[in-house]
């Protein structure tokens, strides 16, 4: 399918696309970072994942053609390969055993973006800030690492008001968890901030 794919680069800023666009390509990252978000009924925006060097997305319209569920924003210079979802089709009737790889990733995916909406109505804000700065670590080394977004961006992230997620910060910077800089957090605790997470699972 390599053969194919289409290279598209985005600059910082630039939507590949839109929630509510027709989806009629399955993209992978080459190289960069894209953000997914989507609206809510009232406006606002609701970041649910980042995405990194060889991740795939795209893949729900395969199999259930509609508008896309999601915006997808470069939030640095990034580079995709993107395939028609034609063509992706007429490679699986010759491979089939990649469309069984398919509906896992799709099956993942829809999961996923459930249990990140079902977050935002029952868990708690520092629940749900402490889990959201823990999955964007992941793969950084935790202990130490450092998350380059703003406290506004976090916000997004966490379905919350800037003001409400920079009071949960500043308790936390307190507390040692947590160190602030311009645009960036470095995490300092890691456990407490799991302990955090873990405090109002249900």
């Amino acid at each position: 399918m390599i053969k194919l794919a289409q290279e598209k680069t985005l600059k910082k800023g630039e939507v590949l696309f839109e929630q509510g666009d027709t989806g009629d390509s399955l993209y992978a990252i080459a190289t960069g970072a894209l953000e997914f978000s989507v609206l809510s009924e009232d406006g606002r925006k609701l970041s649910l994942d980042v995405m990194r060097d060889g991740a795939m997305f795209g893949e729900i319209a395969l199999f259930d053609p509609g508008p896309r569920t999601a915006t997808v924003m470069a939030i640095e210079p990034t580079k995709v390969w993107g395939i028609k979802n034609a063509d992706v089709l007429a490679a699986l009737r010759n491979e089939p055993e990649l469309g069984v790889d398919m509906i896992q990733l799709a099956g993942q995916r829809m999961r996923w973006m459930g249990q990140q909406l079902r977050d935002q109505v029952f868990l708690p804000l520092p629940t749900r800030l402490a889990q959201k700065i823990l999955y964007l670590a992941d793969g950084h080394g935790v202990q130490s690492s450092t998350i380059k977004l703003s406290q506004s961006e976090l916000a997004e992230f966490v379905g919350a008001s800037r003001e409400a997620v920079s009071k949960t910060l500043a308790v936390w910077k307190r507390e040692g968890t947590i160190d602030l800089g311009r645009g960036a957090l470095r995490i300092l605790d890691a456990d407490n901030l799991r302990k955090i997470s873990e405090s109002a699972n249900i």
